[in-house]
This record gives C-alpha cells, structure tokens and sequence, in this order.
C-alpha cells in the first residue's frame, strides 16, 4: 500500500512541474526570478531554507543538494517542499510540491483542476495542453489506479 501512495505522490508531483515548466517556458524573458510563497528560487540552499522556515515551513532534511521540507501551499495543508540546487554550484533552482494524498479519483480531480485553474489565472493558459487516459470509459476506481501504478 504505501508503494502506491509514493507512486501518487511522486505523480503529483510530476503533474505540477510540468505545468510550472510550461508556463515559465511560454512567460515572456523578465530580470527577475520566479517567486515560490513570496521568496524569489534563486539564492543558496541554506539561505532558501533560512526564507522558507521564516514563512512557517519546516525543514525536514537535507541530502545531495535537495531540501526537503513541509507546510501549508495554496490552501493545502502540510506538504511536503523539495528545493533542489544545480548540481556543481550551491544555487536554487528548483521547487517541486508533492500534496497530500487523495483516496477517491474526484478529490483528486478537484484538487488538480483547483491548481490548474489557480497556475493559469497566475501565469496564463499554456500553449499546449494534455489531459488523457489509456481508457477514457474508466470509472473513479480505475482511473484512480492507473495514477497510482
């Protein structure tokens, strides 16, 4: 069981970064950075982590250039924060947000449209999007499943 709740977290996680990546790569050049939670992704590690604590997040642990942390993001209650650095410089340069977990298909679907709809209002609508299953007739269950595997 706790294979499958990694699996949707990892998933999750995956989902918003790629909708974050799209709409950095469709955003117009700009001076300055990206902001996550009021704190601009730029900066060392141990200086994002001093920010981030200073906004309420925990600091879980560090390891290889990744923090991990946990807090409240967008209306959702302890999440759990990676920041991670460029791997030969101490510099910020990725945030992923994995949300807690969900056990019914329509939870998570109303979460997922709430920060799509949240990403997009912030950023404005991707120049492309996908949202497909292997079999659209499934029901809540087998949808369900296939995020989980």
């Amino acid at each position: 069981m706790k294979r499958h709740t990694l699996s949707l977290k990892a998933t999750l996680a995956i989902m918003i970064m790629l909708t974050v990546s799209v709409i950095t790569f469709a955003q117009k050049p700009t001076s300055q950075h990206l902001i996550f939670k009021g704190v601009p992704i730029t900066g060392t590690l141990i200086d994002y982590v001093f920010k981030m604590k200073q906004n309420g997040f925990s600091h879980i642990a560090t390891k290889d250039g990744t923090a991990i942390l946990q807090g409240d993001f967008a209306g959702y209650k302890n999440c759990v924060v990676g920041v991670s650095t460029l791997k030969q410089k101490d510099l910020v340069y990725q945030i992923a947000v994995a949300f807690p977990d969900r056990e019914t298909w329509s939870t998570l679907y109303e979460n997922y449209s709430s920060l799509k709809e949240l990403l997009t209002e912030k950023y404005g609508k991707p120049s492309t999007e996908v949202e497909k299953f292997d079999d659209e007739g499934e029901d809540d269950h087998g949808k369900m499943y296939q995020v989980q595997r």
